[in-house]
């Protein structure tokens, strides 16, 4: 990233450029993007290509000022942290479904990020509605965060049946929220365009729940989260309370989708798969 890059992506934060790649400064980052910056598929929608490289991914941040899934907003969050000195690895995982059952490989992008005190963090403002600061690679027990209580613990056996009953790799973790497993992350290093058929399965194919239904998300200033499913909007209180509308016009749709999340579009996006939402 040239300086002017890593100043047009701050400036989109609302955050001073640290002084050095500290742990405080990556709380601050970190909690900055996930204000800022939307959870949303809609280029899956709206058919635009998702290619994952470092110079489209900062142009669609930075000069579209649009968001994405955890590709993107993992991508270009790690190109930043690099460029302001952080070490900054990617690491791929499975999400757990419903079911309990593990998503596909690469299915999920995440960073661990070590810092100038040499503490090392998982970074995610990919994942939709999670932990608010990153979380301490290293600790084993509670965590607690606003967005609930994380525990990163070692990966054991998956549950019977779970994709063919595969065993954990050597040094897997489970990111576990309020007690449920969210996903499993290997802990090898990756590179950006591991991610592409990862990326491209969840762009194109009729069984991801990213071609099935539209969603733009943030957290608000005050620790909520505001969400646009298509014509639905919900917005969540700190206490968890919900409040929940459907937008009439077409107007109602794009002027949420531009006061509420900074997103100016020319029409309402459809939905890819509706028969399968």
């Amino acid at each position: 990233m040239t300086s002017a890059q890593i100043d047009a992506y701050l400036r989109r934060l609302g955050i001073a450029r640290p002084q050095q790649p500290t742990s405080e400064a990556l709380r601050a980052l970190h909690l900055s993007h996930l204000r800022t910056v939307p959870f949303e598929n809609l280029s899956v929608h709206l058919g635009e290509e998702i290619t994952l490289e470092e110079q489209r991914l900062l142009d669609k941040m930075t000069g579209a000022r649009r968001g994405g899934f955890c590709y993107e907003l993992n991508g270009a969050f790690g190109t930043l942290l690099a460029a302001l000195g952080y070490r900054v690895e990617l690491l791929a995982g499975r999400v757990y479904g419903d079911d309990g059952r593990l998503g596909i490989p690469y299915d999920h992008l995440a960073l661990r990020v070590r810092t100038v005190e040499g503490d090392t963090w998982l970074a995610d403002v990919g994942f939709g509605a999670h932990s608010h600061y990153p979380l301490a690679c290293a600790e084993r027990g509670e965590q607690d965060d606003p967005g609930g209580r994380f525990r990163v613990v070692e990966a054991g056996p998956d549950p019977a049946g779970v994709r063919g009953g595969d065993a954990p790799g050597a040094g897997d973790l489970d990111v576990v929220r309020d007690g449920t497993p969210q996903y499993r992350l290997e802990t090898r290093p990756r590179v950006l365009g591991d991610f592409v058929a990862g990326a491209w399965w969840h762009s194109t194919s009729p069984s991801s729940h990213f071609t099935r239904s539209l969603v733009c998300s943030r957290l608000t200033e005050d620790g909520g989260r505001i969400t646009l499913s298509g014509r639905k909007l919900k917005t969540t209180a700190v206490d968890g309370t919900q409040e929940t509308r459907e937008l009439e016009t077409d107007e109602e749709v794009l002027t949420v989708y531009r006061e509420r999340f900074g997103i100016e579009l020319g029409c309402v996006p459809a939905v890819r798969n509706p028969g399968l939402s």
